[in-house]
């Protein structure tokens, strides 16, 4: 099994990292590729790696083929935030190794890597990880090498954990996120071994929407990281939005490393846009390149949502424009020792690293070589980092860095429940056991814990219980920006309740008071609502109320019979709630359900006569059309929406022509089979199964045509109906065109005239004045019942009498009764 994983390694190695070629003589393996140093490292029973991101660019190289490539490396300027997470993680080792609970006698060791949040690192990395640090492995019975990693730590960005994820997972090497997010990363099918003690993007996005709606915010903007953090993130967030009513003008994504001229025309979208609020789902490098771009210019007075990725950043609130942002932050934590570890740099230390010696010289703008930037000047030994502010020295709010610290403890506490005894005097451990990283990741799933007053566990798709505070950029009395708890959002609690204000809030430009941000505003007394064509519902204009009416008040309101006060007006569509809206249903489901019995009844005896002389292959397309048919009148069924309103009307008259095209195909097939029988007739052959099929394709593709023109011309749109009832609103879909609807039903009722489909002619032909007569929500009524009848006629007048004969009269179902009707 060794020898196998071992396998695997090469192939993976040859197919997906090209850095890390592979090549096998007398009985060893050699890297040919440059192994990557690890920014910090020491050595251990159990080795842990660590990946995060302390710098945000990669250094391109244009290779020109001549010499050896080396491995892709970090460049840009330097986040001592991400430093922060590394010495954490090395804190808590540290603790651990010092601990006599929790792995006594133990000691862990650690490869710590920049990432610079990029793929192509994260994946030399991981390769790294799996492989461990020597450039020659040999192959024995063993097949495994020093220093591979039983766990890792990482990575800080969503996309390149995935990378990372979908390596290490075949190898079973857990990987344990502090940072990344996204809630693609919860599928247990693509990434097994990936577990975070981060909440997922997907309650991030319920709370940010909550946050939007209590504060009455209906017309946003929204601009993401193009990134999978980004992008499912914001997709998670607008289908929340959604649900809460709120519509959205503008949705822009980007990624740091675009072109200034895409920056820009992100920049210019949000100046030039109506809605106040912008919602920003990005991460912390991305926002920093939007924000410097911003601030070329004057900035727009905008009231910023932000996600937890940047909103807790300290370096971002030097952008003073911003005061007044709020949005969802990791629960903020205690690390006793901490703030003391991190100060505790010798100088021997930094200049041993040369991370610490970049973030040294960044930090105190000297050079501790000769050969650094001329431009500084040299650090003399009076630099003090107590005297520091900066993210590194920062731990007043600990966030990120306490999932980073949370993450460590739990891969130890898997470790121990790998290799610990305990008995009735002490706990074992045995330091010398071969540890495999599958034994730490099944530990991993039973991990719970407690740690500094803060629970550890993992649920099934490996995420921690969801728990947000509600931060608040507020300026202090010194004018520096500092963020502020105001509340919360426990995604433990019931329903309704998981959303909380504690504090009041400061706003954009220091304001007091809650920003609007609404696309119109609440009609005054006296008028009424009425929809902007083509706009979301968030628009509309105000009118003067008709000759009898009175309004005194914002929204949609009617007289009572003295005409002396108002009441709201009642909202009427065919809801699911209704009984006859579940008698419709009920009827829909039972019809596709037939179909599907139908079906399988054809196909269980598709050898017999009555199946093989239909036409089996037209009958099961029928069928199936008739399926969706029957499904399609579902949609007509509650309130309607921009997609149900277009998807209606189009569903049902591309399934039905379908339908009708299958019955052509089976009605011609008879007619040239006794065509046939004629003495010198060949007319099959002009008539055979591609003919079948290219006729069916050419009569649905005319009305997918129609439909399409339809569509994109004028669709169909949800409006509210405001004449036909004075003392009630009425939520329909507008057809937009007209012509586009009766020319979808007009098609089909030419076909059915020419193929003399009786039944379906008496029940459209019934249905017109039934349809131009029915008000309100029965005029949906009608429109299913129109469907639910002519797709009942086919299914029933085709399919009844053969499968009664299948099922009933069996001796019936021979060739020679067959030949004998024919005779």
């Amino acid at each position: 099994l060794g020898c196998w994983l071992f396998l695997c390694k090469v192939i993976c190695r040859i197919v997906f990292c090209p850095l890390l070629v592979i090549q096998m003589r007398s009985g060893k393996c050699t890297l040919l590729g440059t192994p990557r140093s690890p920014a910090f490292s020491e050595d251990g029973d159990f080795i842990i790696g660590g990946v995060s991101s302390i710098h945000y660019q990669l250094y391109t190289v244009i290779y020109n083929y001549t010499t050896k490539p080396e491995p892709p490396r970090c460049t840009g300027s330097f986040n001592a935030r991400g430093l922060r997470f590394f010495r954490t993680m090395i804190f808590a080792i540290e603790e651990i190794n010092n601990s006599t609970e929790l792995l006594p006698g133990v000691k862990l060791g650690y490869r710590l890597y920049d990432s610079c949040v990029s793929v192509p690192v994260s994946v030399h990395v991981a390769f790294q990880l799996a492989n461990g640090p020597d450039p020659v492995f040999y192959r024995g019975e063993n097949c495994s090498q020093s220093g591979v990693v039983v766990a890792a730590v990482g990575d800080s960005g969503s996309t390149p954990s995935i990378s990372m994820s979908r390596i290490m997972g075949p190898f079973n090497i857990p990987l344990v996120s502090h940072f990344a997010t996204c809630a693609c990363l919860s599928d247990k099918q693509q990434f097994p071994t990936f577990f975070r003690t981060i909440p997922s993007d997907h309650y991030q996005a319920d709370a940010l929407a909550k946050l939007v709606k209590h504060f009455g915010w209906t017309w946003i903007g929204a601009v993401h990281s193009d990134s999978d953090y980004g992008n499912n993130g914001m997709a998670s967030f607008l289908e929340a939005a959604l649900r809460e009513g709120i519509c959205v003008e503008y949705i822009e994504s980007f990624f740091r490393t675009n072109q200034q001229s895409k920056i820009r025309r992100v920049a210019d979208v949000i100046r030039r846009s109506t809605a106040v609020v912008v919602v920003a789902f990005t991460a912390s490098g991305d926002m920093k390149v939007l924000l410097e771009e911003l601030a070329r210019d004057p900035p727009p007075p905008r009231q910023w949502i932000g996600s937890e990725s940047w909103v807790t950043d300290p370096l971002l609130m030097s952008f003073s424009f911003c005061a007044g942002a709020i949005g969802v932050a990791i629960q903020q934590s205690v690390i006793p020792g901490l703030r003391d570890f991190l100060l505790d740099l010798s100088p021997s230390e930094v200049a041993a690293s040369p991370l610490l010696s970049e973030f040294w010289e960044d930090a105190f703008n000297c050079s501790l070589t000769t050969t650094a930037d001329p431009n500084r000047r040299g650090c003399d030994g009076t630099e003090d980092i107590k005297t520091l502010k900066n993210p590194y020295t920062e731990t007043s709010q600990l966030r990120v860095s306490n999932m980073m610290y949370k993450a460590v403890y739990a891969i130890a506490h898997a470790i121990h429940n790998a290799v610990c005894q305990i008995t009735n005097t002490a706990t074992h451990c045995d330091n010398h056991i071969k540890l495999e990283p599958k034994q730490v990741f099944i530990e991993l799933k039973k991990v719970n814990f407690s740690k500094n007053g803060y629970h550890v566990s993992f649920d099934t798709n490996g995420d921690p219980v969801a728990f947000y505070e509600l931060v608040n950029w507020q300026k202090s009395e010194s004018g520096v920006i500092e963020l502020v708890t105001v509340g919360y959002y426990d995604a433990s609690l019931p329903k309704g309740q998981e959303f909380h204000i504690k504090r009041n809030l400061t706003w954009l430009e220091g304001r007091k008071e809650v920003p609007v941000s609404v696309c119109s505003e609440s009609c005054p007394p006296g008028t009424r609502k009425v929809l902007q064509k083509g706009k979301p519902i968030c628009c509309y204009d105000c009118i003067p109320c008709p000759e009898g009416e009175i309004s005194n008040m914002t929204g949609e309101f009617w007289p009572n019979a003295n005409r002396d006060a108002c009441f709201p007006k009642l909202v009427e569509f065919l809801s699911y709630n209704e009984v006859l809206s579940i008698i419709l249903a009920v009827f829909s489901v039972s019809g596709a359900s037939l179909a599907v019995i139908t079906s399988l009844i054809f196909f269980h005896h598709r050898t017999t006569p009555i199946v093989r002389a239909n036409n089996s292959e037209l009958s099961f397309l029928l069928l199936f059309s008739l399926t969706l048919c029957f499904l399609c009148s579902l949609t007509f069924i509650g309130a309607p929406s921009e997609w149900s309103c277009m998807l209606r009307h189009t569903a049902f008259g591309i399934t039905f022509v379908l339908c009708i095209s299958c019955v052509l195909g089976k009605t011609m097939v008879v007619l040239m089979a006794f065509k046939a029988t004629l003495p010198g007739s060949n007319a099959m052959k002009w008539f055979g199964p591609p003919q079948q099929r290219m006729t069916v394709v050419s009569i649905t593709l005319v009305q997918i045509i129609i439909c399409i023109i339809w569509l994109v011309v004028s669709p169909p749109f949800p409006v509210k109906n405001l004449t036909t009832y004075k003392e009630k609103i009425i939520l329909e879909c507008a057809l937009g065109s007209a012509v586009g609807f009766w020319a979808v039903l007009g098609y089909i009722g030419l076909l059915a005239v020419f193929f003399s489909m009786l039944i379906f002619c008496a029940v459209w032909i019934t249905f017109i004045p039934a349809y131009v007569s029915s008000p309100g929500k029965f005029t949906v009524a009608v429109e299913i019942f129109a469907i639910l009848a002519s797709s009942f006629g086919l299914i029933l007048c085709i399919f009844a009498p053969k499968c009664f004969i299948i099922l009933c009269q069996p001796e019936k179902n021979t060739k020679k009764i067959f030949e004998k009707q024919l005779m």
